[in-house]
């Protein structure tokens, strides 16, 4: 028996590399799914192999999150793409999405596209912006060209040791930033399929690639974060700065709305927060007051 982490679903068969970096490909045992387990990509595995081409995964680790879209398992970093023009750029969503990394227990690293199509004057907007989420502690890149070769040197040595997966709204450039990060993607697809024999009807899920010491997710996240899982009075959790200001509020469970001796309103008036991040937190605790308790149950 031997120990490894899933890189690929495709047809059916995990791509298990071991330590060594040695590829077995593998089936699931039939009992997985009487068991309710689906491996994924990102998933570390007990398998058995007498060669590298047929094996069968015995055991699935725990893991420590995972996703529905991509289904990978495992993540370290998020990379939000974030556009800041056509669309205009919106902080409500990003701000959405950093509360669903943030949940997942998952790194955000914020990554504008499209700063090409801004004025100077919405540059440096945006570049203010910018600073306010590195105050928050979220390593935020706005680079002058997204795809320029100096950009994506930036963004590939965020990978280093890290899982990482690419999400963002739609029309964010998501896809095309992966297509320059991972440029023989299509041909290094094209071979596995020949490979493996199963013709134009070969159904490939997702993969991981080595970039500069980590591993990258060859297909786009999700891009629409209507619901909120959590409880209202635990969305303040994933607000970094406001969980940490929390600690001084005078009350225990404060929800910094109407509560007095409330921390982070008083940082807000003083300038310690961002304005826009305290008004999405507002419109979002609302949401989740406002949304259907049978519904958020079976979210959970």
């Amino acid at each position: 028996m031997a120990t490894g982490q899933i890189r690929q679903l495709l047809a059916g068969y995990y791509d298990v590399a071991t330590s060594d970096g040695t590829i077995y490909r593998t089936r699931a045992r039939g009992n997985f799914r009487k068991r309710g387990i689906t491996p994924l990509v990102g998933d570390f595995v007990d398998f058995q192999s007498d060669n590298q081409e047929e094996g069968y995964i015995l055991e699935v680790h725990s893991r420590k999150n995972s996703l529905v879209r991509p289904p990978v398992a495992n993540i370290d970093r998020a990379i939000v793409v974030t556009a800041a023009a056509e669309p205009d750029f919106s902080d409500n969503l990003l701000d959405r999405q950093l509360v669903a990394v943030e949940e997942m227990n998952i790194e955000p690293v914020i990554y504008f596209t499209k700063t090409d199509l801004l004025s100077d004057e919405q540059l440096a907007h945006l570049r203010t912006v910018a600073d306010g989420y590195r105050k928050i502690g979220y390593q935020t890149l706005v680079p002058d060209d997204a795809f320029a070769p100096t950009a994506l040197a930036e963004l590939s040595a965020e990978f280093t040791n890290h899982l990482s997966v690419f999400m963002g709204q739609t029309g964010a450039g998501k896809s095309t930033l992966l297509n320059h990060i991972l440029p023989d993607l299509n041909l290094a697809t094209g071979e596995i399929s020949q490979a493996l024999s199963r013709g134009r009807h070969t159904t490939r899920m997702v993969g991981l690639h080595e970039i500069n010491g980590g591993l990258v997710a060859d297909t786009p996240g999700f891009s629409s974060y209507e619901v909120f899982k959590m409880p209202a009075n635990e969305l303040s959790h994933f607000f970094p700065e406001f969980l940490e200001a929390s600690a001084s509020c005078r009350f225990r469970g404060c929800v910094h709305i109407n509560e007095p001796g409330c921390a982070v309103k008083d940082g807000l008036e003083q300038g310690e927060f961002m304005q826009s991040r305290y008004d999405n937190y507002r419109a979002f605790y609302d949401l989740i007051v406002n949304q259907k308790p049978d519904y958020r149950k079976n979210k959970k």
